[in-house]
């Protein structure tokens, strides 16, 4: 068991002593046993952590950073083990504990924000009785307290209508919702360090600032310290004290967060502040066109500027309305609107992107826009053909000539398919013969940079940029004017993201693509659109060029947006 001097009460004590590490980190190595033998996925990692600062683990995916976090707190995964090292919170070896006396740790005094909420919640429980359960097993309230103070977290970490979110589950709310309400299940104990795992990769910015805000004020309020994990080296320079830079399991760099953005020495290091994007950030332009950025710039701007009739538009929404019935916690239901009347026009060849925070209504207006949902009201025009009435056999010619490209590829994907199958399954369904499916699917493999023996892999075995890429694969396989991206590089390391998006904008000048661009990132908005449209509680706020908007807003809540983005100098 535990001792006395570990309980709770005697941890708060010796947090009081600066002089001491919080979390002291020594030597550690971990390995994963998988089907090829024995795996190092972390070798000889040391580091220390003091009572109020943020240290931020920086990487791309693979790093080892995530796996780090884990050991800590005792949550590796199957196969995952420590083989050597030690990890010290307040001077208790936590990797000599018990699961029962972890249990005492967790959430109490070491609070973990997961990477990804779809697995993360519990699919069946209420979003507030979830939070409540966390007080409850820790003593902090009883029962009847536990359920108002989970409303209050809600609130704090910024859901709107918390005592409505409070009686949801949560598939009924956004992926950003959902990573607000595990951050609010981490803070509710008010624990002493907490562990974020790549805690607002899926927030838009103003959020994403509130949260770190509240993370902030932890440290400033009661010597809370932040273990931040996170691919974002825009979030890491903007809060971390300091930062640690990992790669292959290594730490190839570490320091003050100034000296390292000022002075990297690491060579990797410098990619990847090379490849964070900024708001100063130029268009991204094909890497063979013709033209050199400011005058393929000009051009895309008289393009636009002529694109007036509906024969230019690849797509005009109009007036779209979509309203959708939300159950509250007395049983009863309310309708709720979650997109009201909006209008925009993408014209051939161009990117379009809609910009809000979680529950703006853009992705449901991007899902219209492709017709996976039903519009209330309003038209939706394709290449100049009213598609608002199709159904049938006519609404499913028309998915070839739109498709999507969502956020997270993997959970769209077939894990027993093949990569060549995922790609073939567009082209199958529409009825292309054998021999020119896979003479097609050899050249979309090379259209998207991936190498021939990828096709042989199932997708499970495909890092996060390799799955985008076979996304974006299976999305042109049957050569469309439109392509709708919802969040396609909000999950991937800087460095992945600069290069998927540099093959959006190859692609789109290779085979005249028209996007629809659905993102939270303002960051990467300037770098791909060439028109933004904002929205704010399902309504178009304010729209116009890209370099318009960013250089000349004239909604506060799009001034707002713009002040948020991370980094310093922002």
């Amino acid at each position: 068991m535990v001792a006395d001097a570990l309980l709770p009460e005697a941890l708060g004590e010796l947090g009081k002593d600066d002089r001491e590490p919080l979390l002291d980190v020594r030597s550690l190595r971990i390995a994963y046993r998988g089907r090829n033998g024995e795996a190092i996925a972390v070798r000889d990692v040391s580091f220390q952590i003091f009572a109020g600062e943020t240290v931020a683990v920086v990487g791309e995916s693979g790093s080892g950073k995530t796996s780090v976090a884990q050991a800590i707190i005792g949550l590796l995964p199957p196969g995952g083990k420590v083989q050597s090292g030690s990890i010290r919170f307040l001077k208790t070896s936590l990797s000599s504990l018990t699961e029962q006396e972890l249990g005492r740790f967790r959430g109490a005094q070491i609070g973990l924000v997961p990477q990804d909420p779809t697995i993360s919640l519990n699919p069946v429980m209420r979003i507030g009785e979830q939070i409540a359960e966390t007080l409850r097993r820790h003593g902090l309230a009883d029962r009847q307290a536990a359920r108002q103070e989970a409303v209050d977290i809600l609130e704090r970490v910024g859901i709107d209508l918390p005592t409505v979110r409070a009686s949801q589950y949560p598939h009924e709310l956004s992926g950003g919702m959902r990573q607000r309400v595990l951050i609010g299940i981490a803070l509710a104990c008010k624990p002493r360090l907490i562990i974020a795992d790549e805690p607002t990769s899926a927030l838009d910015v103003t959020v994403q600032r509130q949260i770190l805000n509240t993370l902030e004020e932890l440290t400033a309020n009661s010597g809370t310290a932040v273990l931040l994990i996170t691919h974002d080296l825009d979030v890491a320079a903007d809060r971390a004290d300091r930062i640690i830079v990992m790669k292959d399991g290594d730490i190839v760099e570490t320091g003050e967060t100034q000296q390292i953005l000022r002075n990297a020495r690491s060579p990797y290091t410098k990619r990847l502040i090379a490849a964070a994007p900024s708001r100063s950030s130029t268009r991204l332009i094909p890497r063979d066109a013709p033209y050199p950025a400011c005058a393929e710039q000009l051009r895309r701007d008289e393009q636009l500027a002529s694109a007036t009739a509906d024969i230019n538009l690849a797509l005009s929404l109009q007036s779209i309305t979509k309203h959708f019935r939300v159950k509250l916690s007395n049983g009863r239901t309310e309708q709720v609107a979650a997109v009201k009347s909006v209008s925009v026009d993408i014209p051939k060849g161009s990117t379009l992107a809609i910009v809000g925070e979680s529950g703006s209504g853009k992705t449901t207006t991007a899902r219209m826009a492709a017709r996976l949902v039903d519009a209330d009201s309003g038209a939706i025009i394709i290449d100049g053909t009213d598609t608002t009435g199709l159904s049938g056999e006519t609404l499913r010619k028309l998915r070839a000539n739109v498709q999507m490209v969502y956020q997270n590829p993997y959970a769209s994907f077939n894990p027993r398919f093949t990569v060549e199958a995922v790609i073939e399954e567009p082209l199958r369904a529409f009825g292309w013969k054998l021999g020119d499916r896979q003479r097609r699917v050899a050249e979309l493999l090379d259209q998207v940079a991936l190498p021939a023996s990828a096709g042989k892999r199932l997708t499970a075995e495909l890092s996060g940029g390799q799955r985008q890429r076979v996304a974006i694969a299976r999305a042109i396989a049957l050569k469309p004017s439109l392509i709708v991206l919802d969040e396609p590089v909000s999950a991937l390391d800087v460095s992945i993201q600069s290069q998927v998006l540099q093959l959006l904008v190859d692609l789109q000048g290779e085979l005249n693509l028209s996007y629809l661009f659905i993102t939270h990132d303002l960051s990467v908005v300037r770098q791909v659109s060439d028109r933004v449209a904002v929205m704010r509680y399902g309504e178009i706020v304010e729209q116009g060029t890209t370099e318009a908007v960013f250089a000349h807003p004239d909604h506060e809540y799009t001034r707002e947006l713009l002040e948020a983005i991370p980094g310093p100098g922002r």
